[in-house]
């Protein structure tokens, strides 16, 4: 089955977001996938490149992984732009009867709670307006269910109504804190530091929030080779999808390294379950989305700790980047040097 990645670069600074394009032959046909639509003008991008190297005019498959706008913004070009077949988005606005005792204050009803959802779901909620208005099918991403050739490992439906939507930046505040709050956590100074191919400083205690703990896993084994897709997913949603399918790590060939290579949203334990331990060589391809521009990703340590366990590491940096087996060459495009180990770096 052949099958091809291209993940184009998107943000400006130290904004970065994801807009990843997939296709793959389903017998006489080809499948189209678009996970993610980085901003406006990434959503351009993604019908100009659509277009000219996939040439259709038909989407199978729309996934938004989790409501941010440097993920969610520029589906709404896509909607408007392609015929569409199915848009999975998460809609907890639909489930107020069941989240409602997280934030009932004496004053909130179901009608308000759904209204303020909507509203803090500001670059999500166009994408179900649109898709009712054409006609598009509406699926929501959850742990178990297939979209195409691929699985969603993460979240369950459990964990993300009644532990993660209440902690949500996004969402009303919950009339209790259910855990610390990630804005409370702060960027450590900037040091210097020293690693080995053997010793790594990439931390255990990796948090990120809930809005990216949110993020749909995905995962694919094409004739024995394993993709899997992140998003801005972090320790505890990685490990929630290992533990549901623990054979993904059997064949990995290819991942998406979470949140633009945070080191907050990885630790040496979830990558050795997932990739394997240090040592091996490199017979693996890891993207990162990261802006050209950027101070804050890719982080070294995570860079690092991607290579020590035999993977080649990729990033977008401003120019769109394309895995692929079994597809013909492109003219315009040339092999992607990896980004290199380093010893010493700060951080």
């Amino acid at each position: 089955m052949n099958y091809e990645i291209d993940f184009l670069p998107v943000g400006n600074g130290d904004k970065s977001g994801d807009a990843i394009l997939i296709r793959w032959q389903d017998n006489e046909k080809y499948k189209v996938m678009i996970v993610d639509g980085g901003t406006k003008e990434s959503g351009e991008k993604i019908v100009e490149h659509v277009k000219k190297y996939y040439n259709t005019n038909t989407i199978d498959y729309v996934v938004n992984t989790h409501p941010d706008q440097d993920h969610a913004s520029g589906l709404s070009v896509v909607l408007e732009n392609f015929k569409v077949s199915e848009l999975w988005i998460h809609r907890p606005w639909n489930y107020t009867k069941e989240i409602i005792d997280y934030f009932d204050d004496g004053r909130i009803t179901e009608d308000s709670l759904k209204r303020r959802l909507e509203k803090s779901f500001s670059y999500v909620k166009p994408l179900e307006d649109i898709a009712i208005q054409k006609g598009i099918t509406i699926k929501e991403p959850y742990q178990g269910v297939e979209i195409g050739i691929f699985k969603v490992l993460s979240p369950s439906k459990t964990w993300y109504l009644h532990e993660l939507i209440p902690n949500f930046n996004k969402t009303p505040k919950a009339k209790a804190v259910l855990s610390e709050s990630y804005e409370s956590i702060k960027e450590k100074v900037l040091n210097w530091i020293d690693e080995t191919f053997e010793t790594e400083t990439l931390n255990e205690d990796g948090e990120t929030s809930a809005d990216n703990e949110s993020s749909v896993i995905l995962y694919a084994n094409i004739d024995e080779k394993g993709l899997l897709l992140t998003g801005d997913s972090g320790v505890k949603a990685l490990d929630k999808a290992y533990l549901y399918n623990k054979d993904l790590s059997n064949n990995l060939k290819f991942i998406q390294v979470p949140h633009h290579g945070s080191r907050r949203n990885v630790s040496p334990s979830i990558l050795d379950k997932i990739l394997g331990e240090k040592g091996q060589e490199q017979n693996k391809v890891a993207f990162i989305s990261a802006s050209e521009t950027s101070s804050k990703h890719p982080k070294q340590s995570v860079v690092n700790s991607f290579i020590r366990r035999g993977c080649k590491v990729i990033a977008t940096q401003g120019s769109s980047k394309w895995h692929h087996n079994g597809t013909p060459d492109r003219e315009s495009y040339s092999t992607a040097e990896p980004l290199p180990f380093k010893n010493k770096f700060q951080e």
